[in-house]
C-alpha cells in the first residue's frame, strides 16, 4: 500500500510517520513542486517539437553529491505546495499547452498524492504519463504504477556497490535499479512510439558517465544487458554532467568528463538502440524555480 505512514515509498524505508515529520527524502506529506512547463532538453522522442510536461518535484530519496538540480532536490520545501487537485490540474494545463506527454521527474516519495492527482486527471489525459526516477526503485511500487505509467524513464547511475558508496547512494543500489528496471520493462512492454515518433510505451534508461566512473559505467551497461533484453528498451548515454560551482566538489567529480571516457562507454553501449548527448550538452543545467504554466 502506497502511504505516507509508515513511509515504505522507497527502498530506503525509513518507516517515517511524515504526517508529522520528515523522511530521508526531507519531506512531509505535503507534494512540492518546484516547476511545471514544458521542457525541450529530454530525449528527442520526450521533448518531440512541442516539448514534453515537466512536473519537477521537490525533495529525492538519493542525494547524489553532484546534482544539478541540488536546490530543489535537497530542500523538501522548496517550491510550492500542491493538493492532488492542483496537481491534477497541472497535468490537465501542460495538456491544453500541447505537451507531447506528462513527466514526473522524481515523484516517488509523494506517490500517495501523485496517484490521487492521476485518478482526478485521467478521464480528460489523452496523453502518455512518463515516470523520470532516478532508478532506486521498489518492485512493488513499480507494481503499484502498471495501471498508471506508461513510459518509464528510470537512471541506472551505478554498476558497482563501491561506486554507489562513494557517490553517497546505498550499497544495494545498482541491485535495486537493476530489479526495478525488469519490472519496468515487464510491465511496459517493448517502446511504442507515435506517428510524430515521441515515444507513446517503453522503457528508456538514462545512464549518466561520471568523470573517472568509465569502468563502473561499463560494469553498469554490461549488467543491465545481462538483465533485461537489450532489444526490449532503448538506452539514453549522458555526456552532460556539470560539476555545480555552489557544491566544490573534490576530484574526479570536480571537473566534466573528457572524450576518451565517454567514447569507452559509449562503446560498451553497442549492444542497445537509443541515443547519445554530444559534448556541447555540458553547462550549469539547474531547473529554474517558479517557472510554471
Amino acid at each position: 500500500m502506497l502511504t505516507y505512514t509508515p513511509c515504505t515509498l522507497c527502498p530506503r524505508a525509513c518507516g517515517v510517520d511524515r504526517t508529522v515529520s520528515r523522511g530521508f527524502c526531507g519531506c512531509g506529506d505535503v507534494a512540492h513542486v518546484a516547476r511545471a512547463g514544458l521542457h525541450f532538453g529530454e530525449e528527442p522522442p520526450v521533448s518531440g517539437r512541442r516539448g514534453s510536461g515537466t512536473v519537477f518535484f521537490c525533495g529525492c530519496t538519493l542525494r547524489c553529491p553532484f546534482c544539478q538540480n541540488h536546490r530543489i532536490s535537497r530542500d523538501g520545501d522548496a517550491g510550492r505546495p500542491v493538493s492532488a487537485a492542483e496537481l491534477a490540474d497541472l497535468m490537465l494545463a501542460l495538456q491544453d499547452r500541447g505537451a507531447h506527454n506528462i513527466n514526473l521527474v522524481t515523484a516517488t516519495h509523494y506517490l500517495p498524492t501523485v496517484i490521487a492527482a492521476l485518478d482526478l486527471a485521467r478521464p480528460q489525459l489523452r496523453i502518455p504519463i512518463l515516470y523520470n526516477c532516478g532508478g532506486y526503485e521498489s518492485p512493488d511500487t513499480v507494481r503499484a504504477l502498471a495501471d498508471y505509467v506508461d513510459v518509464w524513464l528510470p537512471d541506472l547511475k551505478y554498476g558497482t556497490a563501491e561506486a554507489a558508496l562513494a557517490c553517497g547512494a546505498p550499497a544495494d543500489y545498482p541491485d535495486v535499479a537493476l530489479a526495478a528496471i525488469a519490472q519496468m520493462a515487464a510491465q511496459a512492454g517493448p517502446p511504442a512510439f507515435a506517428d510524430d515518433g515521441t515515444v507513446t510505451r517503453g522503457v528508456i534508461v538514462r545512464h549518466l558517465v561520471l568523470p573517472g566512473g568509465r569502468r563502473d559505467s561499463v560494469t553498469a551497461l554490461e549488467r543491465l544487458a545481462e538483465t533485461v533484453d537489450p532489444a526490449a528498451i532503448r538506452l539514453s548515454l549522458m555526456r552532460q554532467y556539470t560539476p555545480p560551482a555552489a557544491l566544490h566538489l573534490a576530484p574526479p567529480l570536480g571537473r566534466t568528463v573528457t572524450t576518451f571516457e565517454y567514447d569507452t562507454v559509449r562503446r560498451a553501449a553497442a549492444p542497445f538502440d537509443g541515443y547519445a548527448q554530444s559534448a556541447d550538452s555540458v553547462g550549469e543545467q539547474f531547473v529554474p524555480e517558479w517557472d510554471w504554466v
